[in-house]
């Protein structure tokens, strides 16, 4: 399946041809957008900077070069489980939303919208809902319908906010659902690095998506999120098509190229991927025959056996699979090269002590008990997640950083440990509508550039982070602490 989009030379420039005034949330977004496309370097930079922090940090707090060095050997490859499971749930949600019948129901959800606005709003809705599901579903499935909305001629649909519609699941509610990395985590004893096992526990969905707390902020950021875009959805005389716009919408060749030897008959048959599914499907009845579904569902090995038997049932045949495939491990670099970091950065928080057998958690979560109360907890945290998820664009990958010390104050402090995760997962997501970092894989899709999204994304950022903060603090005191349950 090919997502070229070429731009036609000469191409209008965004606000032009009677858009020089955009509102001045706007504006502001689009020199954010600016300065970042110009300055920002690639998230590894920022991970490796921390590790450097981090480092320093250690050995100001009393332990020897030594004891760091073995610390960050230690934790670099303690993650590589939960690396392949979050490469996964990136390659299964691509697999997924690329296949032949998605791109049928596609084709058809495109029909039901009857103007430009609605139609934003409707894949803005869209967006967010299935990212609850799969993030990378999500994304993909989201700048598809984008695209054929685009090809209906009776329909003046701004392409731009189309776009940022269809961002708005990575950047508002996927880590509220099940492919949440930090609440997989922690539901996962194996996921779990040993350092952060004792002070966090095994924290079961329970605790953590499915608090009737985090399905209230889940369902106050799918409405708002809808109606946002709605609301800053231009009209008919501002609205820029894709044609407008110089994009190119070139029809998708879904077709396999044709057998040309024998060999290849069995890449061409859906017998083998019968065989897989049967007996992923009779594990997965086993599953959760013998277990709690909710149980059965936190596991991030069923739930990525459950979407890649899927993918190869959609897809039917291997060889049309496996290309889809290949054209989904490059989402994965982020991943895979970041998360031993992360591992790394995380033993050396907690492993790297001094004489006195204290380490950069202990100073760090002191730190945090001294300006955080009970009471502001959510608060502080939510501000601190959200500022460092600009500079460190994890996919929830960085709780692994965060959750030594943070958790550790909130046991201090006697704060629920779900609603902690919660806390971040929910403030987590919110810079990822202003940093271009996650936009990659959507705006290769849609041919658009980031600076064309976030002037619409900028306005959904700050709307979404005065109601998560809010909610946050308002939610916070219905919970009751329980101590960390060991596995």
């Amino acid at each position: 399946m090919s997502f070229d989009s070429k731009p036609v030379a000469n191409a209008p420039a965004l606000h032009e041809q009677g858009d020089e005034n955009p509102p001045v949330l706007e504006r502001i977004a689009l020199r954010v957008t600016a300065w970042c496309e110009k300055w920002y370097p690639d998230a590894f930079v920022f991970v490796s900077l921390t590790v450097l922090a981090v480092a320093l940090g250690a050995l100001a707090a009393g332990a020897s070069p030594r004891i760091v060095a073995v610390s960050f050997g230690n934790g670099f490859w303690s993650l590589i489980p939960f690396t392949m499971q979050m490469a996964m749930v990136a390659i299964t949600g691509y697999v997924i939303a690329s296949s032949p019948p998605i791109a049928r129901l596609v084709t058809r959800a495109a029909r039901v919208p009857a103007s430009g606005r609605s139609a934003v709003a409707y894949v803005a809705f869209l967006s967010v809902l299935t990212s609850l599901l799969h993030w990378a579903i999500s994304l993909v499935f989201a700048g598809l319908l984008v695209r054929e909305l685009a090809r209906r001629t009776d329909l003046r649909m701004d392409y731009r906010a189309a776009g940022a519609a269809a961002y708005l699941g990575i950047g508002a509610t996927w880590a509220m659902g099940l492919s949440s990395s930090a609440a997989q985590l922690q539901a996962n004893p194996a996921s779990i690095p040993p350092s952060l096992l004792p002070i966090t526990g095994v924290i079961p969905f329970s605790e953590t998506l499915f608090l009737w707390q985090s399905l209230t902020i889940a369902l106050a950021l799918v409405v708002t999120s809808t109606l946002i875009a709605w609301w800053t959805a231009p009209g008919p005389t501002r609205a820029k098509t894709a044609t407008e716009l110089g994009i190119v919408l070139d029809t998708i060749d879904d077709a396999l190229p044709p057998r040309e030897r024998p060999g290849e008959w069995l890449e061409y048959s859906p017998a083998l991927i019968l065989v897989l599914v049967a007996l992923g499907g009779g594990w997965l009845v086993n599953e959760f025959a013998s277990k709690n579904w909710l149980v059965a569902i936190s596991g991030l090995n069923t739930y990525n056996l459950i979407f890649l038997m899927l993918g190869m049932l959609l897809h039917w045949r291997p060889k049309r699979f496996l290309r889809a495939v290949s054209k989904a491990v490059p989402v994965t670099a982020g991943v895979l090269i970041q998360f031993p970091l992360y591992g790394a950065i995380a033993s050396m928080l907690t492993s790297a002590k001094s004489a006195t057998g204290a380490s950069l958690t202990h100073y760090l979560s002191t730190l945090f008990v001294s300006i955080a109360s009970t009471d502001t907890f959510a608060l502080v945290m939510g501000v601190y997640s959200a500022v460092l998820g600009f500079f460190v664009p994890s996919g929830g990958g960085k709780w692994v950083i965060e959750a030594p010390y943070v958790m550790q104050a909130a046991n201090a402090l006697h704060v629920h440990l779900g609603w902690a995760v919660q806390i971040y997962n929910a403030a987590e997501a919110l810079p990822n509508l202003i940093n271009p970092f996650w936009m990659l894989p959507l705006l290769g899709i849609l041919g658009l550039k980031a600076r064309d999204l976030v002037g619409f994304t900028f306005a959904q950022f700050v709307c979404g982070t005065l109601l998560v903060l809010t909610m946050l603090w308002a939610l916070a005191p219905t919970l009751v602490y329980h101590a960390p349950v060991m596995p």
